[in-house]
């Protein structure tokens, strides 16, 4: 007969289940912010009715030692603790819980005296577990927890108190909780992380611009030179990262013509994303922008105007990059020989070759496609946007991000990803830090309310932080094709405060292009991606001084800098949306109502829960539209809006709040 084999934690009574936030059962970290707190909760209970004492341990990785914070119970045996992050990188946590014996003496010894029944054994009992306690306390601790020992043990009160009064003492009680028996904890069996992102992660304002297109001279190509010309510009309308496509040399084998045609002329540029050429691949730099070092003090101009530089990073290679006479094994060969080019039929790139992440020498392949990102960080680039990363390996991104985060924390990858998704969402727990999404096509009321209460709130608002883009060089929606000027303005406040970080591919956004290649197509005409453009920025079609506007109110209110606590709110009209968002304080509550149909003046009855804004129903409370300065005097839940986009489409009312001064002086905040 087998021999029962004796449980090695046969004594841990507390149970530990249901834990958040966790990605997939921890095997991914969840996502915050410098500065934000990481709220814990478990489900904790044990046999019995002996209380539970919980702490939530938390520290830096790279530290050894933990930190703790207190849990609280709420409701049906469930527990919440919180931490706050204060620097870049991960960090590991979990949870710790016990069954305290103090306690549930001291709550016993409570419900006796409310009873009226003699508790002069059990005063005396309790003195075992502060002596217990005092042998764990370091000095002078352990010499006033023995004292009190002493005294509950002999009756003899130094103080003056009763022995009851002495016996549930608040300040030793507190000494206690610090030295708990915890010979028998149970720990969550999982450490559980959190990558740490900085600020710039989750609020930022982006502006793309082809640097070519910008010469002094028209016909003429530009230069970084250039481009420094027009960071007053970016940076007065309140941009945070200026973010230019590829910078590298451009093949000239299969290199597109003008609207992506296949064939192209002598003096055509070709796009940006054929990268490499006889000059070089994606460590070099087209050599009509410049020089390495023209680069360098591009880098160091941008910073000098608040702005960050994000750059492009495309991995793939064009006919004539260096890399396919170096290293053909990267690369899928067809029958005949010759190198695979990319594909996503019926569509064919003849000028771009993907890499095989399959092959034989993938580990040196990998080693150098880590390498490009090392190479630009050593040029002071912190921020990449990556192309297509959904069509490279799942693998590659966690390792390569990995260890790049390890070395800098504080860098930002930005996931071209449109793609499905279950995909979108994997490469953001692989380590990218915000990603594009489906906001281009999501328009109608409703699809916009579920779309961004989805991302907003629940699993996902643990770890992907989206970037809205209303228009890319790739991405000409149909709404801003058949919407006008009022269109643009539409979908910028959306961008703008239905989430934290958005971005515009500039002078095409701002000066309202809107005529697409084809009838019933998503490509621009004369695309910027083909040819080099000469922008006309005075126009007065230019969105300029309202950008910089819509930017400045989100860099005002914090309510504006976060993805989440967005509500919408019922108006009685579909082509009115209303949403609010609040800091967690309250302190600042930005109310957002869009007119969605940029032909015509709509109306509406909106309804706020007063409740949840500290408002009172029947006094008034100011509605301040930070667009037009106008303000409005509201009462009660229910209230009138009316937008024409003729003349603006949209309201971005900061509420302000009725306050009554002792001087009997009215005014809001």
């Amino acid at each position: 007969m087998n021999a029962i084999a004796i449980p090695e934690k046969g004594r841990h009574r507390a149970v530990i289940e249901g834990v958040t936030p966790q990605v997939d059962t921890g095997r991914h970290p969840i996502k915050r912010i410098v500065g934000e707190s990481v709220v814990v909760e478990a489900d904790i209970f044990a046999d019995g009715r002996d209380l539970l004492s919980a702490v939530v341990k938390h520290r830096p990785q790279k530290t050894a030692e933990w930190s703790e914070t207190p849990m609280e119970l709420l409701p049906n045996d469930r527990w919440r603790g919180r931490f706050v992050v204060t620097e870049p990188g991960r960090y590991g946590y979990t949870i710790e819980a016990w069954v305290d014996h103090f306690k549930s003496w001291r709550q016993d010894l409570q419900k006796k005296l409310e009873v009226q029944k003699d508790v002069s054994l059990e005063i005396v009992s309790g003195a075992k577990f502060i002596e217990a306690a005092a042998g764990r306390a370091t000095a002078p601790d352990a010499e006033r927890l023995r004292d009190w020992a002493a005294e509950l043990r002999t009756g003899n009160c130094a103080t003056g108190s009763s022995m009851v009064e002495r016996a549930l003492n608040e300040t030793m009680a507190g000494l206690m909780e610090r030295y708990s028996d915890r010979r028998f904890a149970t720990t969550w069996e999982n450490e559980l992380s959190v990558m740490v992102e900085p600020e710039r992660a989750q609020f930022s304002a982006w502006y793309e611009m082809f640097p070519r297109s910008f010469a002094t001279e028209p016909g003429k190509h530009g230069t970084f030179k250039d481009c420094e010309a027009q960071l007053p510009r970016s940076a007065g309308m309140g941009f945070d990262v200026l973010y230019l496509p590829p910078i590298h040399p451009i093949g000239k084998s299969f290199r597109k013509g003008k609207n992506n045609h296949p064939v192209c002329e002598p003096d055509e540029p070709g796009s940006p994303w054929g990268i490499g050429a006889a000059e070089g691949g994606h460590k070099s730099i087209h050599p009509e922008l410049g020089t390495l070092e023209d680069f360098r003090r591009f880098v160091q101009r941008v910073g000098d105007h608040g702005l960050e530089l994000a750059l492009d990073i495309a991995f793939q290679c064009s006919p004539d990059h260096p890399y396919v006479k170096e290293h053909p094994e990267w690369f899928s060969h067809r029958p005949d020989g010759s190198i695979q080019y990319a594909e996503n039929p019926p569509k064919k790139y003849q000028d771009i070759f993907p890499f095989d992440f399959e092959c034989e020498d993938w580990w040196s392949l990998w080693q150098e496609l880590k390498s490009i990102f090392e190479f630009w960080i050593e040029q002071g680039v912190g921020i990449f946007r990556v192309d297509n990363p959904h069509t490279k390996t799942f693998a590659f991104w966690e390792w390569c991000v990995d260890e790049l985060k390890r070395r800098d924390p504080g860098l930002i990858f930005l996931s071209e990803a449109f793609t499905r998704p279950k995909v979108m969402y994997h490469l953001a727990k692989m380590g990218f830090t915000q990603s594009y999404n489906y906001f281009p096509w999501r328009n109608g009321k409703d699809e916009l309310t579920d779309y961004f209460t989805e991302l907003a709130g629940g699993p996902l608002a643990d770890f992907f932080y989206p970037n809205l883009w209303p228009n890319t060089p790739d991405i000409l929606p149909r709404y801003l094709q058949d919407g006008g000027r009022a269109a643009f303005i539409v979908r910028l406040v959306l961008a703008a405060t239905l989430g934290a970080s958005y971005g515009i591919y500039g002078p095409a956004f701002e000066l309202c292009e809107n005529t697409p290649r084809d009838p019933d197509g998503e490509e621009y005409l004369n695309s910027e991606k083909y040819e080099i453009r000469r922008w006309d920025l005075r126009s007065p079609q230019s969105l300029e001084k309202l950008i910089g506007q819509v930017n400045r109110i989100r860099r005002e209110n914090p309510a504006l800098q976060c993805n989440r606590r967005l509500k919408f709110h019922p108006v009685d009209n579909e082509q009115l949306l209303a949403y609010t968002k609040s800091t967690e304080d309250g302190t600042d509550t930005i109310l957002t109502v869009v007119n969605l149909d940029p032909h015509h003046r709509h109306y509406g009855w909106l309804e706020l829960p007063l409740e949840e804004f500290q408002l009172e129903s029947r006094r008034t409370y100011q509605m301040h539209d930070l667009l037009t300065d106008a303000r409005y005097l509201w009462r009660g839940p229910r209230n009138y809006v009316e937008l024409d986009p003729g003349k603006m489409p949209a309201h971005i009312f900061r509420l302000r709040r009725h306050v009554r001064t002792e001087r009997d002086f009215d005014y809001f905040m």
